[in-house]
Order: structure tokens, then C-alpha cells, then sequence
């Protein structure tokens, strides 16, 4: 059991990584990769929706900002990983 641990959230940072870089093309995702985008979305908008309220993107240049809530998110699973 303990060693199932890292492999899930292992898993949950690919998926972070795959939400993140999906999400502005989720309409054009061919129907077998949209079931497994929307697993990942019924995880990850809940959580980035709560944070997004109490966290303001940082502005990195002109015109450029960075969603720290999915930098805070990613620090956490990380942080789990190490933990186990």
C-alpha cells in the first residue's frame, strides 16, 4: 500500500501537467483522450477554482501572468511524493 502512494500521485502530477497543457483544446480532443481529460477535470476544477479565489496569478512581464494555484498544487504533490 505504501508503495502505491508515489505511483498515485506520481500519476496525479502527470495529469496536472496534461490538464494544464489540455485545457485551452478540450473541445478539439478526439473522444477517448476527452474521457480521460474529463477524469483529470473532475479532480483538478474543483481545487483550482477554490484557489483561484484566495490566489492572484503573478504578473512575470508585460502582459504575462502565471497561475500560482497550479505551482501550489504541483508543490503539494511533490511534497507528497518526497514524503513517502
Amino acid at each position: 500500500m505504501i508503495k502505491l502512494i508515489p505511483i498515485l500521485f506520481s500519476f496525479l502530477i502527470v495529469g496536472l501537467f496534461l490538464y494544464s497543457k489540455l485545457l485551452p483544446y478540450q473541445d478539439k480532443l478526439s473522444p477517448g483522450y476527452k474521457k480521460v481529460f474529463n477524469v483529470f477535470h473532475k479532480i483538478f476544477s474543483p481545487i483550482f477554482g477554490f484557489l483561484k479565489k484566495r490566489m492572484q496569478p503573478v504578473q512575470v512581464g508585460t502582459g504575462i501572468f502565471v497561475d500560482m494555484s497550479q505551482i501550489f498544487i504541483l508543490v503539494i504533490f511533490l511534497a507528497l511524493v518526497n514524503s513517502f
